[in-house]
Formats: structure tokens, C-alpha cells, sequence
């Protein structure tokens, strides 16, 4: 037992108003504020107010609520389960919540925390899913920020999803035996292929998947989820992507993918790492395939968690090819890829009118072969380049671009660990390449961009690859009119 401090001074409950009359007294904005908050409930609201502002009066016609224009009265709270003091004048709000409590009903009095037997919440609705966000009225602005926080992780299907749910209760409890077997059950229910359909909007197909799922019975299928995890920062991961991280049984990440954003998944769910780092293979990739299916052909809910956009160098095709030939259903959830958050660091145009339209995300691994990719080809006519994984061969593609005809004094950009707190950034010019490659100090993952637009870069936070070359200052210098 904690300190005073620790412990609640009210207990979290939910009323239940359907076709209960709920009284609100006042006229004004107090008053319309919980007669709109209320109007989210099947509750009978009986307005009293001498002077009803107009749009108040408005509101309560167009929702058909009763509206009594006369002086307070005790008898007016005959037959409430609730009330509301929101006149906006505190000794008459005092006043009727002294007769709510002598009349046994709770009571609310606006701004007036001694005249309040419960407090309104902050509310995020998914009928017939609702959270109350309450702070025992010490800070109601508060509340709402983390309503507005609890609104977004939370879909808009979640309600359809409960509406179904409760159709099917009677169902299920004749169908699927109590315990373990009718918890196996929910559970597919709502993270599986019904979960899945009711989000897309096939409500038909998300009924037909039910009842297959009540025929199995107990037996519980897999799902894998193929997760970009976003460059690094936390606060860039998505909304889908973090829900599918704390439904997951197994999360099976890559090496490139921080700590911190594993974190973030499900606490009780077994992490593996099957790493994908350069030189750091801990798994090889028809072993992490034959992984995936494994977890999945268990019943397990997995997510393969990949740096970035897992179509984007994330080899996904491959384990897509491997999921589908083993029968295994699959989704994909996209990713901020590197390159755009490189981009956005340095506030640097990826694309600039009447400079670059074409953009290419490569690899640095391009470069191996005899023969240029076909992409040099657009460096030449002017494309912003974006190259992943290149540092180590930066001097080959510094000189093999300027051999098929890139000017040397093409501005670059080079970024390690984008996003993140920890990152940096340097500038200069693709005949600096080779000291790219020479900096062992670049431990982290690192993005080079090639191309004229990138000399609408940023520079304030960006350190010059070469002190010596005022060409690269400038070439940036000379198109600050574009930031």
C-alpha cells in the first residue's frame, strides 16, 4: 500500500443511462458542453434553463430532447439517475447540487469540485467500446491531450468489431467450451482474418470468417505481419504498426531495428533477433522464412519487424513468396524508409522543380558488377540518387558516376542513424566520395544523396566532408534561395 498520494480518491465506473433520464441544469455554454457530451449516450436528457442561449435551444430541438423553461425545482429531478449543475453561477449550481444529494441522485456541478459526486471524463468512443480519461478534475486539458493520444492508436473498427462480437456471443457460448478453448477463440477473434475484414470494410466476409472460425472450434491459426519499423525514431513508427507490435505473441526483428522501438511492442511477447546487418547475418534468409512459417503454422500472431519499409531493400519478397507457398496468411505494413527521413534531417527537397524530377532509391551493392546499373544513366540527366547501405563503396561510386558523365561538383548529402537523436549530417561533393569511405568513425547506418537538388539543403546543423573545398560551400550557397 502506497502513500495517500498513490491512491485514487475516485473509483472509475460507468453508468448505465439507456432510456434514463438524465437532467442538466443551465442555459448556457456549461450546460450545452454536456448535453453534446451525453448526446454520445442512448440517455434521456431533460434540459431545464429560464434562458436557453439560441444554439443551445437548437441542439436540444434537433436531437428531440426535452427542454423545460422554468425556475429551479427539486421536483424537477423526479425519475433522474443523473444531474448536471451548469448554470454557470456557482451558489445556484451549489444550490441544486445540495438537493441532488438530498434526493439520493449523484451530482455534478461544473468547476466546483466540492459539489461533485463524479467527474465527466474525457471520453474516446467506439460504441459500444468507450475509455474515460479522468484526473479527478485537476486537469481536465490534460485529459485531453491523452484522449487525443488514446484516439489515435485505437481504429475506427474497433466498434463494428465489438457490435459482432456481441451477436455472436450466444453462438460461441453453445459452440466453443468455457476456459482456455473460449479464450483461444476471442483471441483469434479479434487479432485475426474477422479483426482484419471488419478494418477493410467487408463486414459480409468478416461474418463468414466467424462462423468458420466457431466450426474449427479451439484450433487457432497463425498470421504473420510483415512491419516497417520506420528509420529508427520511436515517434515515427505508425499508428497500424505499433497496434500489431502489442498483438504480437512473437516479434522477430533485424539488427538495423533500436531497442527502444522493440520496446515497443507487447511486454509478455518472445522477441527474436534475426539479424541483417552488414557482415551480421545471424540468420540466414530462407532460415528466417522457414521461421516465420514455423511460428505461425503454431497459431502464433507474428510480426517481422524490418528497418524502415519492408519493401524497400527489406527482402520481403522473398518471405511473402515463402508465406504464401506454405499457405500462411500475411499482411504488409509500410514504413518511413530512410531516404525521406534523411531528407526531411536535412530539410532537403528529394524532388525540386525545374531541377530534379526523378528520384531513385539504390543500393550501394549496385556498384559491384562490370557494368554501371541502368539509374547512372538518370544521375547523368540530373535525378536526385538516393543510396542505401554505400558508404562502404563510396569511392567506387563517386568515381564510376563521374566516368559515366556526373559532374564532379554534384552536390551530396550524407546522413548516419536518420531520425534518430544520435544522428549527423555532412555535406560536400561527389568528388568527395572517397572520404566518405575513409570515415571508420560511421558506425551507424548511413544514407548518401546525390544530386543537384540537394543544394537546397539545410546546412546549420550539417559539418562539410572537406574543410579545404570552398567549391561544395559554394555550390550550397549559391541556391539558398530555394530553402
Amino acid at each position: 500500500m502506497g502513500t495517500k498520494d498513490d491512491l485514487l480518491t475516485t473509483f472509475p465506473a460507468f453508468f448505465r443511462v439507456d432510456g434514463r433520464k438524465v437532467a442538466i441544469f443551465g442555459g448556457g455554454d456549461e450546460a450545452f458542453a454536456k448535453a453534446r457530451l451525453m448526446a454520445k449516450t442512448s440517455a434521456v436528457i431533460a434540459a431545464y434553463a429560464e434562458n436557453a442561449e439560441d444554439d443551445y435551444r437548437a441542439f436540444l430541438a434537433e436531437h428531440g430532447y426535452q427542454l423545460v423553461e422554468d425556475a429551479f425545482s427539486p421536483a424537477q429531478f423526479e425519475g433522474a439517475v443523473l444531474v448536471f449543475a451548469a448554470t454557470g453561477i456557482s451558489d445556484k449550481d451549489h444550490l441544486i447540487a445540495e438537493a441532488a444529494r438530498a434526493a439520493s441522485i449523484p451530482v455534478n456541478a461544473v468547476d466546483q469540485k466540492d459539489d461533485c459526486d463524479f467527474y465527466t471524463p474525457a471520453l474516446v468512443t467506439r460504441p459500444p467500446i468507450a475509455v474515460a480519461i479522468g484526473t479527478e478534475g485537476a486537469g481536465p486539458v490534460l485529459a485531453q491531450m491523452i484522449r487525443a493520444q488514446i484516439d489515435t492508436m485505437l481504429p475506427r473498427s474497433l466498434g463494428p468489431l465489438a457490435q459482432l462480437a456481441n451477436r455472436l456471443r450466444d453462438k460461441v457460448d453453445a459452440n466453443i467450451p468455457r476456459g482456455a478453448p473460449r479464450r483461444a477463440f476471442w483471441s483469434r477473434f479479434f487479432n485475426g482474418s474477422v479483426a482484419n475484414a471488419i478494418e477493410k470494410g467487408r463486414a459480409l466476409e468478416a461474418e463468414c470468417l466467424a462462423d468458420e472460425i466457431i466450426a474449427d472450434g479451439a484450433e487457432v491459426s497463425g498470421h504473420v505481419a510483415l512491419v516497417g519499423a520506420g528509420p529508427g525514431a520511436e515517434d515515427l513508427l505508425t499508428i497500424r504498426a505499433h497496434r500489431l507490435m502489442m498483438e504480437a505473441d512473437v516479434i522477430a526483428y533485424d539488427a538495423l531495428v533500436p531497442q527502444a522501438v522493440v520496446d515497443m511492442g507487447r511486454r509478455d511477447a518472445e522477441r527474436i533477433a534475426v539479424g541483417k546487418r552488414k557482415n551480421c547475418h545471424s540468420k540466414s534468409q530462407n532460415e528466417i522464412n522457414d521461421l516465420l512459417v514455423d511460428l505461425a503454422k503454431e497459431g502464433k500472431r507474428v510480426v517481422r519487424l524490418k528497418s524502415g519499409d519492408p519493401l524497400i531493400f527489406g527482402r520481403a519478397g522473398e518471405e511473402m513468396a515463402a508465406l504464401r507457398a506454405a499457405g500462411v496468411s500475411y499482411e504488409v505494413v509500410p514504413g518511413i524508409t530512410s531516404a525521406t527521413a534523411a531528407a526531411a534531417d536535412f530539410e532537403l527537397p528529394l524532388t525540386l522543380r525545374g531541377v530534379a524530377s526523378t528520384l531513385v532509391f539504390t543500393t550501394g551493392h549496385d556498384l559491384n558488377g562490370d557494368t554501371l546499373p541502368d539509374w547512372a544513366a538518370l544521375a547523368v540527366r540530373g535525378a536526385t540518387i538516393a543510396v542505401y547501405m554505400g558508404r562502404s563503396v563510396a569511392a567506387k561510386l563517386g568515381a564510376r558516376l563521374q566516368e559515366a558523365g556526373v559532374p564532379a561538383d554534384t552536390t551530396i548529402a550524407v546522413i548516419e542513424n536518420a531520425s534518430r537523436n544520435n544522428q549527423r549530417l555532412f555535406h560536400g561533393v561527389l568528388s568527395e566520395m572517397a572520404l566518405l569511405e575513409a570515415r571508420d568513425d560511421l558506425a551507424g547506418p548511413v544514407m548518401v544523396i546525390i544530386g543537384d537538388a540537394v543544394a537546397g539543403a539545410n546546412l546549420k546543423h550539417s559539418s562539410a566532408l572537406s574543410q579545404d573545398n570552398k567549391v561544395a560551400q559554394t555550390k550550397f550557397k549559391g541556391v539558398a534561395h530555394v530553402r
